[in-house]
């Protein structure tokens, strides 16, 4: 049987998900009476609820007598360590870019990793049917791009199609609005090549991810680069190294295959046999791990494994210790945030967990924001209490230039007339900007930045305030360059509640008008813990239970009628944007609460002035 290998990398919102969808219903995975949901690769259910890929999945076509595995890849800069194992997988790249807004940084980031590995690009121009298409432009954009990641003059050939993928067709000019996918599907067997495998060879297989099952235990994803393994087979998993023969005995353990999948549509068939240049899932391992190499017990030969970029950023896990700790969570011991951690770091490859000399607190470090807040969303689900400081940037020694930090790419596309905010904004955080450029006829301006990774924090939400909703702003890892110096942070300061109770609408309604309030009337609040951000710079400690006194007069001006604005909804993304350093976010199955580290107001007083007496001095 021929076999294609693609992944499929997009931006994200570029319509990735939804195109793979149309190929599923006319490769006939489907049946004609099948109810489907939207988006069906995106399983994860905070993937459907965010609209965007987080974890890299297999699945497989059946067009004509070839077999194409697709692999759904996240289309973020923060999942990478998803993307950078996946494509040792495959032998082509299907690079779906938006008609109008052509390649965006993670674009960039995901077709460059592609190209490193000598891939052969496919690009797809999707959206064509928007008002603000502009299809031939983005052509010579995406020649640009390629252009500036040196790819090889194979690459540079790379064919082009259009297409609409809600509408579930592709063609070879973007006029024609019409027809079905089988102009993409013949592209992919006559342009990719069948895996340059050896199947005669003994059994060798990199392990490219991983999953679970109840029954089965620990299952072993990857393509056979050698060879074939039936059920029942002996092999050995060889531990991660460099390339070349195991021969020391502790470097290998010896193992059987229990079962053995592949993959059909959305689902996991199981066979007895499979042979080189296949995808396969095994079960029966032992001890599986990212990078690991499963071979033939007699000839050992271990593959490169796969390097997967270093974080950027970090933040600190701690125990919940505030006065509402265990009323919730299931899980709010040490040992188990550890063992979450711990077990997380088996399939999240891009992340690094580190023990501190702090107790109950482990330093957690990921490609980003995003990376971050979704592990500890989906911590959150599974029933975990755990605070987590402010994110703090990853700094390393060069020999050249010293003191080195991650700089971004900040790509901005906002109204014309909103530029001149954008760039007075971004100035004093130390951005750079190195490309302007109107959009064609839709009033808007495409700004690109290259900035310090800290010049961005708590940006996202004065950027949206600045620009009325209107604007987007996108960024990714660049490069590590000189250290830029000290970044103003927070210019505002916070309301502190003084004392445990219930908010109450009336002290609500008195504060409103000099601050933005983070809680309603009818919620919980402790001594300590922020319940809004002050109009001023300083923080304010506050009475949110304070009730109105009872009297025996009634007049119309002591029953005014209270009216409340809505309070700011606080996610884990606008939390880690907007806290101090003195300050923690505590996160719960049921909410998410900013906080004081410091609870009490006179400790808090008194470690302030001790943190300000060596500026004085100096």
């Amino acid at each position: 049987m021929s076999i294609r290998n693609i992944a499929i990398i997009a931006h994200v919102d570029h319509g990735k998900t939804t195109l793979v969808d149309q190929m599923f219903g006319q490769a006939g995975v489907f049946r004609e009476n099948q109810a489907v949901e939207e988006r069906v690769m995106d399983s994860n259910p905070l993937e459907k609820e965010r609209g965007i890929t987080i974890l890299a999945k297999n699945t497989a076509v059946q067009w004509g007598d070839v077999k194409i595995n697709i692999v759904d890849t996240p289309g973020h800069a923060d999942f990478g360590g998803e993307v950078e194992r996946i494509l040792r997988m495959v032998d082509g790249v299907v690079l779906l870019v938006d008609a109008a807004e052509g390649p965006m940084p993670q674009t960039r980031f995901v077709t460059r990793k592609a190209l490193e590995l000598g891939i052969l690009p496919l690009v797809v121009i999707n959206k064509v049917d928007r008002g603000d298409a502009r299809p031939h432009e983005v052509h010579d954009e995406v020649l640009e791009l390629f252009m500036d990641l040196e790819a090889t003059d194979e690459q540079l050939d790379a064919p082009f199609l259009y297409a609409v993928g809600r509408d579930g067709w592709a063609a070879e000019e973007p006029e024609a609005g019409g027809g079905d996918l089988s102009p993409l599907f013949d592209m992919i067997v006559s342009h990719f090549p069948a895996p340059s495998t050896d199947p005669e060879g003994t059994f060798q297989m990199l392990i490219s991810t991983l999953d679970h099952s109840a029954y089965v235990g620990r299952i072993a994803i990857g393509r056979i680069e050698r060879g074939r393994v039936r059920v029942g087979d002996p092999v050995a998993l060889l531990s991660l190294g460099d390339a070349g023969r195991v021969e020391a005995a502790e470097e290998f353990e010896r193992s059987r295959v229990s079962k053995l999948y592949t993959f059909s549509g959305l689902d996991r068939i199981e066979v007895e046999e499979a042979e080189a240049g296949d995808i396969v899932a095994l079960a029966g391992l032992e001890g599986v791990e990212i990078g690991k190499t499963v071979t033939d017990p007699e000839e050992r030969d271990r593959l490169k494994g796969i390097a997967v970029e270093e974080p950027t950023l970090s933040v600190d896990f701690t125990v919940n210790n505030s006065p509402f700790a265990g009323q919730v969570g299931k899980f709010v011991t040490t040992r188990q945030v550890r063992e979450r951690l711990l077990n997380e770091l088996e399939r999240n490859v891009a992340l690094r967990v580190a023990e501190t000399e702090l107790p109950d607190t482990f330093t957690v470090s990921g490609r980003g924001e995003l990376h971050l807040t979704i592990l500890m969303e989906t911590m959150r689900r599974e029933g975990y209490e755990f605070q987590v400081s402010r994110p703090r940037v990853i700094t390393r020694k060069s020999a050249d230039d010293g003191l080195q930090e991650p700089y971004e790419e900040a790509v901005v596309e906002v109204p014309s007339d909103m530029v001149g905010t954008v760039i007075e904004k971004l100035g004093p955080r130390k951005g750079e900007m190195t490309e302007m450029k109107p959009m064609g006829d839709s009033g808007t301006t495409r700004l690109r930045f290259k900035i310090p990774a800290r010049g961005l924090f708590g940006y996202r939400s004065e950027f949206m305030t600045d620009t009325r909703g209107e604007g987007i702003l996108h960024h990714n890892f660049h490069e590590w360059g000189p250290w830029a110096g000290p970044i103003k942070g927070r210019t505002r300061g916070v309301l502190v509640a003084d004392r445990a109770g219930k908010a109450v609408g009336f002290a609500l309604f008195g504060l409103q008008e000099r601050a933005t309030l983070f809680v309603k009337p009818g919620d919980e609040a402790y001594g300590g813990m922020i319940v809004g951000e002050n109009s001023r710079t300083d923080d304010m400690d506050v009475n949110v239970s304070k009730e109105k006194k009872l009297t025996n007069m009634r007049t119309t001006a002591s029953d005014e009628n209270i009216k409340l604005e809505p309070p700011r909804q606080i996610t884990l993304e606008l939390a880690l944007e907007f806290i101090q350093d003195d300050e923690l976010i505590e996160v719960t199955p049921d909410a998410i609460r900013l906080r004081k580290r410091i609870l009490d107001p006179n400790q808090r007083k008194k470690a302030a002035k001790k943190a300000n007496q060596p500026a004085a001095a100096k």
